[in-house]
């Protein structure tokens, strides 16, 4: 592999402290094709990575995920390795995310942080979100993977021009993670190292919004995945929800006390509740057929190509 294959890629949001560090490791390491995609930083960010040597674009909208959609449409490079501009990775350990692009074994790695994390990299709250996203997503679209929303990823070019994103904030990774399980993207995880945050770099993350977010996010998103887990998921809320009412009617009844509302809220939430399960079944088998349909296009394209 040459490292004139590679584009580093590089979203920021006043990262003024860390980004002239990371830009000369990557150059030190041999990687020269540095793309920074700059979120309109009102520090020095931008002046600091031209000076330090890479191409700086000034993104067109706001938020990370239409920052990475954006440089996305624009690198041509056969790989890509996107990194968070904060200082928390190690860009020595490049080579490590790129070794199953170049075997051909992987077309997106993703960086596990949770094998190798300094302390006080994440807090308890952080820690305790991030295993609730993993499992929700295990569940949604029956792929275990250890860390979701990674920021230290890589792709080759196969990969970069399938995703599609229409997310634009932090739930970029949880959406390119998606993309690439649904359209059956090979994807490995590469232990890495991740750091704390240096002295007067804050996080622009904010854990209980942007968790919501990402976990709705998984579920949105699984609609046209999963339906199964989607409307399985309403139609068991819905149902529990009718049963639990009907409990109380029924135990006020046999007190000879009736609750002809609450009765009717009973039946129809339990009803829903039921038509739901029969979307779940119909709407999965919709979309069985059409990942069929989509595999075989796949394969006649390979094949065409070849």
């Amino acid at each position: 592999m040459s490292k004139e294959d590679v584009c580093i890629l590089i979203p920021t949001l006043n990262e003024g402290k860390t980004i002239e560090g990371l830009i000369e490791e990557f150059k030190s390491l041999g990687y020269d094709n540095i793309l920074v995609i700059d979120g309109h930083s009102t520090d020095d960010t931008v002046k600091t990575a031209e000076n330090a040597g890479a191409k700086v674009v000034v993104q067109s909208g706001t938020g990370k995920g239409q920052a990475v959609s954006q440089a996305f449409q624009s690198i041509t490079s056969k790989y890509i390795v996107m990194i968070d501009g904060d200082g928390t990775y190690l860009p020595e350990e490049v080579d490590k995310l790129l070794e199953p692009l170049v075997a051909g074994v992987a077309d997106h790695v993703i960086g596990n942080r949770f094998t190798n994390y300094q302390r006080g990299a994440f807090t308890r709250l952080n820690l305790f979100g991030n295993r609730i996203l993993n499992t929700i997503f295990g569940f949604a679209y029956g792929v275990w993977l250890k860390d979701i929303l990674s920021g230290y990823r890589a792709f080759n070019n196969n990969a970069i021009k399938q995703i599609e994103l229409n997310r634009t904030g932090f739930e970029v990774e949880t959406e390119i993670t998606v993309e690439s399980v649904k359209k059956e993207l090979k994807t490995v995880e590469i232990p890495i190292t991740y750091l704390a945050r240096v002295s007067g770099a804050d996080t622009k993350l904010r854990p209980l919004r942007d968790g919501f977010r990402i976990a709705s996010t998984i579920y949105l998103l699984a609609r046209t995945h999963n339906p199964l887990f989607y409307f399985n998921l309403i139609g068991g809320l819905l149902t529990v929800s009718g049963v639990a009412i009907g409990i109380y009617v029924v135990n006020e009844w046999l007190k000879e006390i009736t609750h002809v509302p609450l009765t009717i809220l009973a039946t129809l939430l339990i009803l829903t509740g039921i038509q739901m399960f029969i979307f779940a079944i119909l709407s999965d088998l919709i979309v069985s057929v059409h990942k069929e349909n989509m595999h075989m296009m796949r394969k006649i394209v390979e094949g065409k190509e070849k």
